[in-house]
């Protein structure tokens, strides 16, 4: 591989590496110490999650922009059958992310079956679902889960992370070795990449588009249950916030490790990143709005580079 193949490669860990030395600098006495790292690794397993799940249908050329409000259902779920009804966490656990499952169904017989554009029909099923968990949970916060998911989740802890990192650190090896390493992994490229195409070569394009939008689903329905467990309950606008962090971290993850192809290790890396600088700038004294500029300008960026790279084609939908 050439130097400047390598270089785009390791571009944005590169780039980490200088933030966490420039807020090092700036503000060595509360950025560089184990407190803070612990909290910025520790503090991210639910994005992490549900950013896997959305490169999924983004490989396949779909968007899914209901996987925050799935992941608001998944919370509520549990916290709902755990706290007011007394159900044992596993089943809690599995209720919750068959809902995931459910409406991941539904979003692709939309898209597949009936032939509707993803981008609407997942913006539409963002507000059903949003919906749902108003009238389920009466409008309520929730609080009060069982530490049976709060201690595996949010307090115990390895070399003093929180475990959820560690869940979501997993789920990125196993994601990766199914995009790269297995026939589904490949024909789900081939699906994004060109779908006339990749239906001459023998895909069953359909087929795949609606896995994938069921997997982003239960993935988000997992981000739900680690949110659940990191804050021991759920509100009815638990993952507002996570829609465009996940995108960011989406695109400008496609711009690293496998320049041009949305991957798990370039988002992994793209979620700390975003997250190291948020906090050095809040630590230097920046005020909260400093989130919505650092991801929305992350978005535009990472779309923009991965344009430039010729691939991470999630902007060119063919029927």
């Amino acid at each position: 591989m050439s130097a400047s193949g390598l270089a785009r490669r390791g571009a944005l860990v590169a780039a980490w590496g200088a933030v966490v030395v420039l807020f090092g600098v700036l503000e060595p006495h509360t950025f560089l110490t184990a407190a803070n790292f612990q909290t910025i690794f520790g503090s991210q397993a639910v994005l992490v999650v549900l950013t896997l799940g959305l490169l999924v249908p983004l490989t396949a050329g779909d968007y899914d922009l209901s996987i925050a409000s799935v992941l608001t259902l998944s919370a509520m779920v549990v916290a709902l059958l755990n706290v007011d009804h007394g159900w044992p966490i596993g089943w809690t656990i599995a209720a919750a992310l068959l809902s995931g499952v459910a409406v991941g169904i539904v979003n692709g017989a939309l898209v597949v079956l009936v032939r509707l554009d993803s981008l609407v029909v997942t913006l539409g099923m963002s507000a059903f679902v949003s919906g749902i968990v108003l009238w389920i949970s009466g409008s309520r916060t929730i609080g009060g889960v069982s530490e049976a998911l709060v201690g595996p989740v949010g307090v115990s802890q390895f070399l003093g992370i929180p475990l959820g990192f560690y869940y979501g650190l997993a789920l990125c090896a196993a994601l990766w070795y199914v995009l790269e390493f297995t026939p589904f992994g490949r024909r789900l490229l081939f699906a994004g990449r060109g779908r006339r195409a990749a239906r001459l070569g023998g895909v069953r394009v359909g087929r795949v588009r609606f896995i994938a939008l069921v997997a982003s689903a239960t993935f988000a329905a997992a981000a739900g249950v680690l949110y659940a467990g990191t804050t021991g309950g759920a509100d009815p606008s638990s993952g507002a916030s996570y829609l465009l962090p996940a995108f960011a971290a989406a695109f400008l993850g496609a711009t690293t490790i496998s320049p041009g192809r949305f991957n798990p290790w370039g988002s992994f890396v793209a979620v700390y990143f975003l997250w190291t600088g948020i906090t050095g700038l809040q630590l230097h004294g920046a005020s909260g709005y400093v989130q919505q500029l650092f991801y929305g300008g992350a978005l535009i960026l990472g779309l923009a580079l991965s344009r430039l790279t010729g691939g991470a084609r999630a902007t060119e939908i063919e029927p």
